[in-house]
């Protein structure tokens, strides 16, 4: 067998990448603003926004910024699930690869999951609890 299913693997391992960066800016957008805020750290943050400026820009069209990332985080669950059981290659070393690869390509999809939730709590949770 030649090495197809490492490099489907690391297909994998590449949409969990493309889900956490996607995951990650939610974060940028909601979560870091209020948390610098809530810090006390308002200066900081202003300083932050006069250096990006692209943070503002975020902010103001979460909603989009949201529905990307979760459909990003599905296409890529979507596609580690549906290669989970992919043959690895037969060589030893190559076959050790495929499966690390896979293991952590299912811990970066699991971390943006995560980083996707705290970025949601942060843009529609806590300021529709009133926090």
């Amino acid at each position: 067998m030649s090495a197809d299913g490492l490099s489907e693997t690391r297909g994998g391992l590449w949409s969990s990448l493309v889900a956490l960066f996607a995951s990650t800016s939610t974060l940028v957008c909601c979560a870091l603003p209020a948390m610098l805020v809530a810090l006390g750290a308002g200066a900081a943050l202003s300083s932050l926004m006069a250096v990006f400026p692209q943070i503002v820009w975020l902010s103001e069209h979460k909603e989009g910024l949201f529905l990307f990332a979760g459909l990003m985080l599905l296409a890529s669950g979507a596609w580690q699930w549906h290669h989970r059981s992919a043959p690895c290659p037969t060589d030893p070393a190559l076959r050790g690869a495929c499966l690390r690869t896979r293991r952590i390509a299912w811990r970066v999809w699991l971390s943006s999951v995560g980083l996707y939730f705290v970025g949601g709590l942060f843009a529609f949770v806590l300021p529709w609890m009133g926090v």
